[in-house]
């Protein structure tokens, strides 16, 4: 049993009401153990230690002792009572100053550190009863180890965390960077991706993504490698009325149409797939004067993609008498690329980007972020990516939350945009792994996330 000297210093004891208030108010991510005495709690106390130093600056842990006098008044004011437990112990949630939810999850090391790491996100996949014949791979050593020991075939499922398929032999959830070389070994490029294993060698993927029990049980019996797919029919031979140009062709095509729109495209490309039917059809029309529609494979002619500056698909050009006027990536339905071609007009301007706006945000790079922060006794660090739904919707909270502040140079909000540079190795540095990422820093030291609500007030 754990003494209570020997208690982590990371867990918070609290008796008194004012004290667990002010710890409500001033954290927002807080996992509280009641216990009926200090002996009541020891295991619980132990496992507690270890995980708050695992999620240490992204939640905090405490403790009340329910049978001490102090604490007594405490449990009874927050109408707690550990003693009715058969185990004596409590373990509640609160979220942003309020009970979230009692915490009824295994009470293990990693159960709990994925809790409080997302208090509101789906149970680990070993913890559903259902799932419990299928070996949960930890670590890359303890995959290795399993593909030598193991004599019968293996069928391993390589995913991210999300709902996950059951009665499969075995898991491993690769998302995090330290499996990148797993994930290149085995061709794992999306989730799940699955495994099929004899004697330790990979022999190849099963690629029924939405099978049944019933159906990896069956294929399990007798299984047989991926079957070739039919291969897509280039769009350059489809007998489609859009011009394919080539490196060779295009320069003399521009010289002989004075009016010209031009699609630079990638085979693999969704969003070029789902414009190719639309710009097709628009084709059929447009195929004669005032102006012709023409494609080009940039993956094929690398060539024009590189002296045009592409860097994205699909990627639209309006050329006239041979020379690049317009860049158009407002042109993607049949009937805009027709009214547009038949009048063409230089397009709207660009939105601008947000460390283009001016506003009290200041947007920090790799070269001044740490000596930004080092001057400011609080900031709020907002990490994004431009194209991200969830950082857009935040952009004008945390702009006006800025704006609210910007007369005190003790506080900043700032932005850093991790597609930029040598931003994105800052942002790994600083443990972003999704978008928008709020770290809060205290003169330079990281403190804690921020995991609360994204309004103006509680920003």
């Amino acid at each position: 049993m754990i003494s209570v000297s020997k208690v982590s210093p990371l867990i918070e004891k609290v008796s008194d009401h004012k004290d667990f208030k002010k710890l409500l108010r001033t954290r927002t991510n807080v996992l509280v153990l009641y216990t009926k005495s200090a002996s009541s709690g020891g295991a619980h106390l132990k496992l507690l230690s270890d995980v708050a130093q695992a999620v240490k600056g992204q939640g905090t842990i405490a403790w009340v002792n329910c049978g001490d006098s102090e604490g007594r008044k405490l449990c009874k004011k927050v109408k707690v009572d550990p003693s009715s437990k058969t185990n004596g112990v409590e373990v509640l949630h609160y979220k942003d100053g309020t009970f979230h939810t009692e915490y009824n999850r295994p009470a293990t090391f990693k159960s709990m550190v994925a809790f409080l790491k997302d208090p509101a996100g789906a149970p680990l996949w070993e913890e559903n009863p259902e799932a419990k014949d299928v070996v949960h791979i930890e670590s890359e050593k303890d995959f290795r180890k399993l593909l030598k020991r193991e004599e019968r075939p293996i069928l391993m499922m390589f995913y991210a965390p999300c709902e996950s398929p059951l009665s499969v032999l075995a898991g491993m959830n690769v998302h995090p960077a330290e499996f990148d070389g797993l994930k290149q070994e085995f061709s794992v490029k999306g989730y799940p991706t699955f495994c099929y294993f004899e004697k330790g060698k990979f022999l190849h993927h099963y690629e029924n993504y939405g099978a049944t029990s019933k159906d990896i049980t069956d294929w399990l019996k007798n299984p047989q490698p991926p079957q070739p797919k039919t291969p897509e029919v280039p769009w350059s031979e489809s007998g489609s009325e859009v011009f394919h140009l080539t490196d060779e062709s295009f320069d003399t095509f521009l010289e002989e149409h004075p009016s010209v729109l031009v699609m630079f495209y990638a085979p693999w490309c969704g969003h070029c797939k789902k414009m190719k039917p639309e710009y097709d059809e628009a084709a059929e029309i447009l195929n004669k004067d005032p102006g012709v529609l023409a494609a080009v494979d940039a993956t094929i002619h690398k060539s024009i993609g590189e002296r045009f500056k592409i860097s994205g698909f699909p990627t639209v050009k309006y050329f006239e008498k041979g020379e690049e006027k317009y860049t158009l990536p407002h042109l993607r339905s049949k009937d805009k690329l027709i009214e547009w071609l038949q009048n063409p007009q230089a397009p709207p301007p660009p939105e601008k980007s947000w460390d283009e706006m001016q506003s009290s945000v200041s947007h920090l790079g790799a070269e001044d972020f740490r000596e930004f922060l080092k001057k400011k006794k609080h900031a709020l660090v907002m990490f994004y990516a431009p194209w991200c739904p969830h950082c857009k919707n935040a952009v004008p909270h945390f702009t006006t939350a800025a704006e609210l502040f910007k007369e005190d140079r003790k506080i900043a909000y700032a932005a850093v945009d991790c597609t930029k540079g040598q931003n994105h190795e800052l942002c790994k540095q600083e443990g972003v792994e999704g978008y928008p990422t709020f770290n809060y820093y205290n003169y330079g030291k990281f403190s804690e996330k921020y995991n609360g609500e994204r309004g103006v007030s509680a920003l």
